[in-house]
């Protein structure tokens, strides 16, 4: 069972009935997400004396066991503690009469992957600004909170990356994580269990168990290629089901842009494109202590933004204005 402390969390409670109003009582038109945790539910309750719009998440009570409960208080415990812009809100949580439900505030735009494949409303220099965004949040977990901790998310993926109503980024999913000492944070750490997100995770790490800063990296450089390719890391029935080594294939063989979508590729200018790709591909290093740092990778975003701004191509620009209008 968790070691957390519990009572120290009593101030983030929110009493059940209230939920259900909010919820309307779990309704089906309330229902937002089936997930492997359980339900999501959006609501309106009144916090910090502003009514506010919620994502209440449900945990399925059938599969309860110790490890749930970890992962509960795991994800309770962070989102209570760390502050960024580009993480989601802790509102608070609900542990009576069975019920386990974490709720944080509602993104408006939802998860990152229901706009993979739309080059309208994820234009080029957009998937650039998310990937900066996403980049800064990871440098928080991993080496900017002021708690002596540094966290290793284990759940990257573009499900875990929430937007709001100006496509801002916000991630989510810390029920997985795992809490290390600052020190350790170049350290890598066994496990008895592999949480193994198909198409998003380390293969090192399934293979040998070991667990590191660098897991992450490989997870979010799989969503840098889904935001590079306008695709989903994993397609079901398809020839080239897991983005991940059909990208670094098409990479080593300098033909990347076959698998681009061709409306995204043509708003691209090449220097953008090819510091974007090198840093993806290099994220997917097979030796993990060859991948770069977050904050190695940051910079180098940061950069490809600056030249996707500055060198825009014609193309691109008609692209814009036609949806503009």
């Amino acid at each position: 069972m968790s070691s957390v402390n519990h009572d120290e969390f009593a101030h983030l409670k929110i009493p059940l009935e209230s939920i259900l109003t909010a919820t309307s009582n779990f309704s089906a038109e309330n229902l937002t997400e089936k997930a492997d945790f359980g339900n999501a539910y959006m609501g309106q309750i009144l916090w910090s004396d502003e009514l506010i719009q919620i994502d209440a998440r449900r945990f399925n009570k059938d599969e309860w066991d110790d490890e749930k409960e970890q992962q509960f208080w795991m994800e309770i415990s962070l989102l209570s503690t760390l502050r960024h812009k580009n993480l989601v809100s802790l509102v608070g949580f609900c542990d009576e009469n069975g019920e386990k439900i974490i709720i944080i505030k509602y993104e408006s735009y939802g998860s990152l992957e229901n706009y993979l494949s739309n080059p309208m409303y994820l234009t080029w220099v957009r998937r650039l600004e998310i990937c900066i965004c996403v980049a800064n949040a990871l440098s928080y977990v991993h080496y900017g909170n002021p708690h002596d901790l540094s966290i290793i998310h284990r759940n990257i993926d573009s499900n875990a990356i929430l937007l709001n109503d100006n496509f801002e980024p916000k991630l989510s999913e810390f029920k997985l994580s795992m809490k290390t000492k600052a020190s350790q944070r170049h350290d890598s750490f066994h496990v008895d269990k592999v949480w193994d997100k198909e198409g998003y995770t380390d293969p090192t790490y399934i293979k040998t168990k070991c667990v590191s800063h660098k897991s992450d990296i490989y997870s979010f450089g799989v969503v840098m290629f889904e935001l590079l390719c306008g695709r989903k890391s994993v397609i079901s029935n398809d020839t080239s089901k897991y983005l991940a080594p059909v990208a670094i294939t098409h990479y080593r063989e300098k033909r990347l842009e076959y698998i681009i979508d061709w409306d995204l590729w043509i708003q691209m200018d090449w220097e953008s494109f090819n510091i974007f790709a090198e840093t993806a591909y290099d994220c997917l290093n097979e030796e993990p202590s060859q991948r770069p740092n977050i904050d190695e990778i940051v910079p180098k975003l940061e950069k490809a933004l600056k030249l996707a701004c500055e060198n825009r191509p014609v193309r691109s620009l008609l692209f814009s204005s036609i949806f503009l209008l």
